[in-house]
């Protein structure tokens, strides 16, 4: 959460660089947004309530004649949205913005106001200034860093300018991404390539405890200890153009009708149909230790943990291995029971999670073997695991995650038939999997085809404030991901259960005002799910219900409304049931008004606990 740009080099324009990257990084946090621009040894910095568009506003001619600046745009954790607690924070001469938590700041606070320091802010990054400001007075700006590093503790990305040395500009990751972008007329520095990918496809990864020291024509990268390191420059997989919105009207729409291609995109060049065989070259390492593997414990958060479920679903009853799923922020807290026969598997869009890094770790400390399924190539779980998979799904630029999470379902589906023919899988039933994931892009995109019904019914049902999500077997975790995804774009409360819990004790809610969707494919547990439909009835509930095609006129004698889906495996279900349920939540919040593409108080990376 939050985003950090800084630009440093010839160009005259930073004003207007940093303004650009905080445009594409504003679905990181919105709660304010701040910039800092240097010309010579002369600072000036703006900073707004809101949106960037606000901060916009206020900037008028500093958008050029600069040559280095930083900015921000934030979601809050210490202290309420307001212009004082806008980044960036300065001491003296020294400006700074700040991605991540100071565990320590109360008490490097209270040193520091008994050496006479007044801070402006409830925030603890101002904290940061103050503290580097105070070893200024001894020494030169980048030994002023050092020393700062020695007495915070915490996560933190920071980027940091002096008025002494404008020429200069210092940057640091721990445990909060960081990202250089190494362009023909300077350098670029971001929370996550989104902000970079305009201006060069040239990018380096800083790993935790790392900080550069920047001038216009060169960068130097140096560990916490002073060391210098060799940093290796990477060639970016996206485009500028795959994120933008290309005449959608929000990056969430956009981004749904983009699963077609991420499903395709997760799943080429990895399937061989005829010998029922999934091909993971980022598992070829490991693929020894993965055949003595006797349980998988899968860590997550928010949409990831969803898609987690349906892995177990999946895992267990094709490659017919034990697998749990654990929210990754309470892992670590418990006293998780890993050896060297576990494998962890960490799910996360951006790579960067701060809850399922620490799980990771956690786990690699007690000698499990840790995989990664994340989209973010050059990511901290992807680096730091000891294999995993990439999603190749693009920049998905909409906080709702929609697109990453089928690309994890499909990732998923192959790992399932990896392992699965690892053990007891027959290739008659590794051909049938992968023969009909296959053909899911198409089937998604017959989905779409009723997306005027789907409307229809979203408007239909945002006058209520509260709903179920009901699901059975490989659906009850997709029930969980359409009440995540309600409650998010629209702000309706909603609950994704189990159809057979609701009757111990959920069923008290129902009457005509709570209206429940419930999936309901022609699938094992059809006939049950049915009997929950008809409960629900019986009480004077609404139904909207999903099914497989062909079954609607069946249906319609038990729901209120009607969605379609394609046939398919059961166990691929998942990964068609969920776009209507996207689509609901995504017409239902235009509908209501909201900002869909940055629903209120959250952020696309949580990269602090």
């Amino acid at each position: 959460m939050c985003g950090i740009v800084g630009y440093i080099g010839k160009d005259n324009n930073a004003g207007e660089v940093l303004l650009e990257g905080l445009k594409r990084l504003e679905y990181r946090g919105y709660d304010s947004a701040g910039i800092c621009v240097m010309s010579g040894n002369k600072s000036k910095t703006f900073k707004a309530v809101g949106k960037v568009v606000e901060l916009e506003k206020k900037i008028g001619k500093y958008r050029t004649d600069t040559t280095m600046g930083i900015a921000h745009t934030r979601w809050a954790t210490h202290g309420k949205p307001s212009v004082k607690n806008a980044h960036p924070h300065s001491s003296g001469k020294i400006h700074l913005v700040h991605n991540g938590i100071i565990e320590n700041y109360q008490e490097l606070k209270e040193k520091l106001i008994k050496k006479g320091h007044k801070f402006s802010s409830e925030t603890d990054s101002e904290v940061v200034a103050h503290l580097i400001d105070e070893y200024s007075n001894k020494n030169d700006f980048e030994q002023a860093v050092f020393a700062a590093l020695q007495d915070i503790r915490g996560a933190y990305a920071l980027v940091m300018l002096s008025e002494d040395e404008p020429e200069k500009m210092i940057a640091v990751r721990n445990s909060s991404p960081l990202v250089i972008g190494v362009a023909d007329d300077g350098f670029v520095l971001a929370s996550d390539a989104s902000a970079i990918i305009q201006h060069t496809d040239k990018v380096v990864y800083l790993d935790d405890e790392e900080l550069v020291i920047f001038t216009p024509e060169t960068y130097k990268v140096k560990t916490f200890a002073g060391r210098n390191k060799y940093k290796k420059e990477q060639t970016l997989e996206w485009n500028d153009e795959q994120a933008q919105k290309e005449g959608y009207k929000h990056f969430m729409l956009k981004e749904i009708f983009e699963q077609p291609s991420a499903v395709a995109d997760a799943i080429r060049g990895r399937i061989i149909v005829k010998d029922g065989l999934a091909k993971l070259g980022g598992l070829v390492d490991v693929e020894d230790k993965l055949r003595d593997i006797k349980r998988i414990v899968i860590v997550s958060c928010g949409t990831s943990y969803c898609a987690g479920l349906v892995g177990e679903y999946m895992l267990e009853e094709y490659a017919g291995i034990p697998t749990e799923v654990e929210y990754a922020s309470e892992f670590r807290y418990r006293k998780p029971l890993i050896d060297k026969k576990t494998a962890v598997i960490a799910i996360s869009q951006s790579g960067e999670t701060a809850d399922t890094l620490a799980a990771i770790r956690e786990a690699k400390n007690k000698g499990g073997l840790t995989l990664g399924i994340v989209n973010a190539v050059g990511s901290t779980i992807a680096r730091e695991t000891d294999a995993g998979i990439y999603n190749h799904a693009g920049p998905e630029v909409g906080v709702a995650s929609t697109k990453a999470f089928t690309s994890q379902l499909s990732i998923l589906v192959l790992l399932t038939v990896f392992l699965g023919r690892q053990r007891d899988m027959s290739l008659t039933m590794g051909k049938k999997i992968l023969s009909e994931l296959n053909k899911l892009p198409k089937k998604i995109d017959e989905i779409f085809e009723d997306g005027k019904n789907i409307k229809r019914i979203a408007n239909k049902y945002t006058k209520y404030e509260s709903m179920f999500y009901l699901g059975r077997k490989y659906n009850f975790p997709i029930a969980m991901e359409g009440a995540l995804k309600i409650k998010e774009i629209s702000y309706i409360h909603a609950e994704g259960y189990p159809s057979g819990e609701m009757k111990h004790g959920p069923i008290a809610l129902i009457d005509k005002d709570f209206p429940s969707v419930i999936l309901a494919p022609k699938d094992s547990v059809y006939d049950k799910t049915l009997s929950a439909i008809e409960e629900i009835k019986a009480r004077g509930g609404k139904v909207v219900a999903i099914t497989t095609v062909g079954n609607e006129e069946k249906i319609k004698k038990h729901a209120n409304d009607v969605i379609e889906i394609p046939k398919t495996l059961e166990m691929l279900t998942p990964l068609l049931a969920v776009v209507p349920l996207q689509l609901l939540a995504y017409y239902a919040g235009v509908k209501k008004g909201f900002d869909v593409d940055k629903p209120r108080n959250l952020a696309k990376s949580v990269t602090v606990e």
